[in-house]
């Protein structure tokens, strides 16, 4: 089953044929150096959108230049595992069932996702609560590592989301998308009518993803611009993990070379100015997220 052309593109103003991109940075508050690099690219100017993990020990950090950012564009990065050896970090409530035996989140996807979804539901809501309670005007939710947009939790998940008038990240993808991105059968079709129950429903979503990489180092410029000259119609999620390049960093993650790769990739005008010259239209989240709010208070989105 294929979506028909995204409705949401008339709704912001733009065509069918264009290609609008949300260049969106995952994992700030992780470690000092995403802190650093999304203030940088967001001076910059490419960089249009962020999701904050709110359980990691830099997010006060990340929400105080975040606030202090008048136009910043952010969301929370609904976390349910830690990924690294020696540097973990724990859920905000105290179920055990999200936990491994030191306490820490799961460092697997697998393992995340034993936990029943109310028990997800409550740890993403205190997550969101935090955010909230610390300033931040959140325009999105989305899911590290995929862990939280599997089917399962998709009816615990999106009503808390929508209920705050917050668009979740979710591709307009049909099932076989869907399998290649690792679900199984029956779970991919689930998220296919997920899509399509979201967007009968006036839920604003985006076309695609696409991700520079972070298990190749090197120039990722050139490499970011082939991506974008590939692109089809429609709205674009693009995921960057931008970080300087730190001590903390390199004793953090082995991939530390491709993030400081995805962040040189966006900081210079080169890609500014190619970006503009390939016609392609770069907005956030807020527009999605005014987009479903002004059709809630209109009666014309549900959940």
């Amino acid at each position: 089953m294929n979506f028909p052309p995204n409705p949401s593109l008339k709704a912001l103003g733009y065509d069918q044929r264009d290609r609008v991109v949300i260049f969106h940075a995952d994992d700030v508050g992780m470690c000092q150096a995403t802190v650093t690099a999304y203030q940088d690219l967001y001076e910059a100017g490419l960089l249009s959108s962020a999701a904050v993990m709110m359980p990691c020990a830099w997010v006060p950090a990340a929400v105080q230049a975040i606030r202090s950012l008048p136009t910043a564009d952010v969301g929370v990065h609904w976390t349910l595992t830690s990924e690294w050896a020696t540097y973990r970090w724990r859920p905000l409530t105290s179920a055990p069932a999200l936990t491994d035996a030191n306490g820490y989140f799961h460092a697997g996807v697998e393992e995340a996702r034993w936990a029943a979804p109310a028990t997800v539901r409550e740890e993403l809501a205190a997550q969101l609560d935090r955010a909230s309670a610390w300033g931040l005007d959140l325009t999105h939710v989305d899911a590290h590592m995929g862990v939280a947009a599997h089917p399962r939790y998709l009816p615990e998940l999106l009503p808390l989301a929508l209920s705050r008038g917050l668009p979740p990240f979710f591709p307009r993808q049909n099932a076989a998308a869907w399998q290649a991105e690792g679900l199984d059968g029956e779970d991919a079709r689930q998220a296919e009518q997920a899509a399509f129950a979201l967007e009968e429903r006036g839920v604003p979503l985006v076309d695609h993803l696409r991700m520079l990489p972070l298990d190749t180092a090197g120039e990722h410029a050139a490499l970011t611009r082939q991506m974008l000259r590939d692109l089809p119609p429609g709205i674009t999620h693009f995921i960057v993990h931008p970080a300087h390049d730190t001590p903390e960093l390199r004793a953090i993650c082995g991939d530390w070379p491709a993030r400081v790769a995805n962040y040189h990739a966006l900081l210079g005008p080169a890609l500014r100015r190619d970006v503009q010259n390939m016609g392609i239209q770069v907005i956030g989240y807020r527009p999605l997220r005014n987009l479903l709010r002004q059709r809630q208070a209109a009666g014309q989105a549900t959940w």
